[in-house]
């Protein structure tokens, strides 16, 4: 066996361990011999060399059923993290997630009158250095992006409300970081952060509905991102269910988009957009909580939300459908006739209702998802720890 050969498979043996260790818990040696299918020795010289990097540590013994007391190994993972960070108009968050899954740093920088792009840079730039200041190394960083990407590329292909067009943000992120960075969709990151650690835990099959100025959809099976052929799949906010006279920011008109977008919703009951999507969509609830001709638009908007929603479920009839950003603040507005619209066009309703639930993670879902997917090739053993 040749020595790239070698380094293979201890990269794939200790990825083995380390999944165990996060998806189903503290463990022996001896346990986790038995989970991953390992050798117990070869258990051992992984558990040895993931202490000494301080990814993982060995509780107490505690008394077995059969045998000598064995010593729990515990993935703390604070040594090592992935970063998340998510462009939009208004907005740019990042997250910080370790190998244990602890959120290490949160934050969100608004845009103002500066480019998105130039934000993301120096919001890179300086939690990296804040991780670096805790002991921690950034293994990598995926940036999520409201648009079509060619991931394979690191390319956002298209980017609309960016106003970005074949982009090459993972080589000039890249470059202008120090970091090893890939870029993903934006629903697809929130998609998955929600099966991590929000609404859509221990489902099967889900469906993530964005809620800023663009709105798409991240697909999950089996705790899987559906990216389709090209990695273009859930661009939802450009099928024809809107206004048809409605211009996108695509340039086409009668976009999902153009009439259920933040700014759409904005613009049809007069208020000015201010500050972040939850701030804006907070103004709108607060009216719409003494104006009954606002309150009226959401339900409209609620049905067309309700009819995007259906057609989603008729393809994909997934366990449930989340909805995030700008939608939670406005929910006992739109949720209402949303659900009508669902029960009333969703084939299988009458046999198996659709699960239409609220985001758990507020606006950095798809910046807490991109920090889960930077640590994808360290639990998939591409990455060497």
């Amino acid at each position: 066996m040749t020595l790239v050969a070698t380094e293979d498979l201890r990269r794939q043996n200790t990825a083995t361990v380390l999944r165990s260790l996060r998806h189903d818990g503290p463990a022996t040696r001896t346990e986790l011999a038995r989970r991953t299918g390992l050798a117990k020795a070869t258990v051992g010289t992984i558990v040895g060399a993931l202490v000494d990097g301080g990814h993982v540590s060995e509780s107490d013994a505690v008394a077995a059923s059969r045998g000598r007391p064995g010593r729990p190994v515990v993935l703390t993972g604070a040594a090592l993290v992935g970063l998340g960070l998510e462009v939009n108009v208004d907005y740019v968050s990042a997250v910080a997630v370790d190998l244990g899954g602890t959120v290490r740093l949160e934050r969100t920088v608004p845009v103002d009158d500066q480019d998105p792009y130039d934000v993301v840079v120096a919001v890179a730039r300086e939690s990296a250095a804040l991780m670096t200041g805790v002991g921690a190394r950034v293994v990598g960083a995926t940036v999520a992006v409201p648009g079509l990407v060619d991931r394979r590329n690191g390319v956002v292909a298209m980017a609309p409300n960016l106003g970005w067009r074949g982009r090459s943000v993972a080589d000039d992120l890249g470059t202008a970081t120090g970091l090893s960075v890939a870029v993903e969709n934006d629903a697809n990151c929130a998609a998955l952060a929600e099966a991590r650690r929000g609404a859509t835990v221990g489902l099967g099959q889900s469906v993530y509905v964005t809620g800023t100025v663009g709105i798409g959809a991240g697909v999950i099976s089996d705790g899987a991102i559906v990216r389709g052929t090209s990695g273009f799949a859930g661009e939802v906010g450009h099928i024809p269910l809107g206004d048809p006279a409605a211009r996108c920011g695509c340039g086409r008109r009668g976009c999902w988009e153009a009439s259920v977008g933040l700014r759409a919703v904005l613009a049809a009951v007069g208020v000015v957009e201010d500050g972040t999507p939850l701030e804006a969509a907070e103004a709108v609830s607060r009216r719409a909580a003494t104006d009954e001709r606002t309150a009226e638009v959401l339900d409209g908007i609620g049905m067309l939300l309700g009819k995007g929603v259906a057609t989603m479920a008729n393809i994909l009839n997934p366990d449930a459908v989340v909805l995030g950003g700008y939608f939670v603040p406005l929910a006992p507005y739109l949720l209402p006739a949303t659900v009508r619209e669902v029960e009333a066009h969703v084939t299988s309703a009458p046999y198996a209702a659709l699960d239409v639930r609220l985001s758990t993670l507020g606006l950095r879902a798809a910046a807490a998802g991109a920090a889960e997917e930077a640590l994808t090739g360290v639990f998939s053993g591409a990455t060497a720890l």
